[in-house]
Parts: C-alpha cells; structure tokens; sequence
C-alpha cells in the first residue's frame, strides 16, 4: 500500500510539473541565430536584443502573445518551422523562389545586398583580390549560395563555412580566411568602430528580408497584416533609425507595404 501511495505521488508531482511547463510556455517560439548583429544578438548583460527581436516582441504584443526566442544555427531554422518545433524564424532570412516551395513568408521589411569584408592591411580591394584566397560565408545562407555559384567566375579558392558573424569575423582577423561574404547592414554594423577592417564591395543581390513560417501557416497572414499596421504608423522606419542610425528610404521594404510573397 505504501509502494502505491509513492507512485501516485510521483505520477502527481510529474504530472503538476508538465502543467508547470505548459502554463510557463510562451504562445509564440521563435527560432533565432542569436549572433546575427544586429538583427538578433546578446548584449554585454546577455539579453536577446536587436532590429528583429524588437520587431517580433512588437508584433506579439500586437497579436496578444507572450514570445520566447531559440538560439538555433541559420541553417537549422528551416527543419525547425517545417516540423513545428518553432512557430517562426528570424535571422535576416531573405525570401527566394525557391524557399517559397517549402515555407511561407510575411511581407518583407528590409531590403539589402551582400558585401565583402576584409582586413583594410590585406591589400584587397574588391572581388577581383580573392582569386584562390580563401572566403568566409554564413552556412546555408544567401552569401553562401552566392559564392558557391561565383566561384569560378572570380577564382575563389576555399569556401569556409560559419555559424554566425562573429566566429568568422575571428578567423578573419586571426587569417584563417581571407575575406568574409555576409549581409551588408550585419556588416556595416560592425566595422563602423572597427577600422582594421574594412566592406569593400557591395555585392547586388536584390534581397528581401523576412520572417519565416511553415507552409501555409495562417500565423504568416496574422503577422503580415500586423507588419502592415506597423508600416504604416513608421514603427518600422523607426526602428531602422535606431539600429542603423539613418532614414529608411520610403521606396523600401522598411516603408512601403506590400503583398505577402508566394511560390510562382
């Protein structure tokens, strides 16, 4: 009988801490790379902060939602919302044609190219250096795709792959890799206190950053018209100003809106 009244204790406290869990989650968890300065990183006092994280907080309070953010390497965030495992990803995650067959996207809210970093005592100038020269690239992101697909074209040598900003931007400072193509805003950011390294070219891409869902999730339609609102009182504009310390031009994505994007 003793043996019994244990077990239903343990079967009771077990149970009482799964309701602990579920009444502690958050209504919404969204996937994040957390090192993407400044979209989504942490700051000296180890908070979750930047342009998206302060996007999706906005938003959530819009929609009613508590949220919580998942440190989740880039390319692992597709799987993530393909299974249910996160309810949206951020990362400065551009929309392609062909991400658009498996996943759905909200409007976009920035627009940006890639760009080319290097140490400024390399020498290099522009793409035309990196002939056989090793290249730094975000693991399954668009500067990766580029240089894969460019590499013959300029005779890159290795492409090295990263999980984030800041490990490559050590390698590059330390000379494991000769030159790093990322996100030009990501970039920018960085180097503006930092002249030992320098962009050195922009790379036009013609992308368009935003937040990502399962295939026809209606979470994606719910959070468009929310950034539709957003756009339209210049939160986002605003937001732009603060973490670039510039206007967002109005013919952008960061100001004008418009439709969510769909597979062709």
């Amino acid at each position: 009988m003793r043996r019994f009244s244990i077990l239903k204790t343990v079967m009771l406290s077990g149970a009482m801490a799964l309701v602990g869990m579920a009444t502690n989650a958050a209504d919404l968890t969204v996937g994040a790379n957390i090192g993407n300065v400044p979209w989504e990183f942490q700051d000296e006092t180890g908070k979750t902060v930047g342009f998206e994280v302060d996007l999706v907080t906005e938003i959530a309070k819009r929609l009613n939602k508590s949220v919580e953010f998942v440190n989740i390497p880039f390319n692992g965030l597709f799987s993530a919302v393909q299974s249910g495992r996160i309810n949206m990803a951020v990362s400065s995650i551009t929309i392609t044609e062909k991400r658009l067959e498996s996943v759905s996207f909200a409007q976009p809210y920035y627009d940006s190219d890639q760009s080319l970093t290097v140490m400024a005592a390399s020498g290099v100038k522009d793409l035309s250096g990196m002939g056989g020269k090793v290249v730094g690239v975000d693991t399954g992101s668009t500067g990766d795709m580029w240089a894969t697909n460019n590499t013959a074209k300029y005779s890159l040598g290795e492409i090295r792959r990263f999980e984030g900003l800041q490990p490559a931007m050590l390698d590059l400072a330390a000379g494991r890799v000769d030159g790093y193509i990322s996100d030009i805003p990501a970039l920018q950011y960085y180097v503006k206190d930092k002249p030992e390294i320098k962009v050195v070219e922009r790379i036009p891409t013609g992308e368009k950053y935003s937040i990502m869902f399962n295939k026809g999730d209606p979470l994606a339609k719910e959070v468009n018209d929310v950034i539709t609102k957003l756009k339209g009182e210049g939160f986002i504009a605003k937001l732009h100003e603060t973490w670039f310390g510039a206007k967002a031009e109005d013919t952008t994505s960061t100001v004008k809106v418009a439709d969510m994007p769909a597979a062709k």
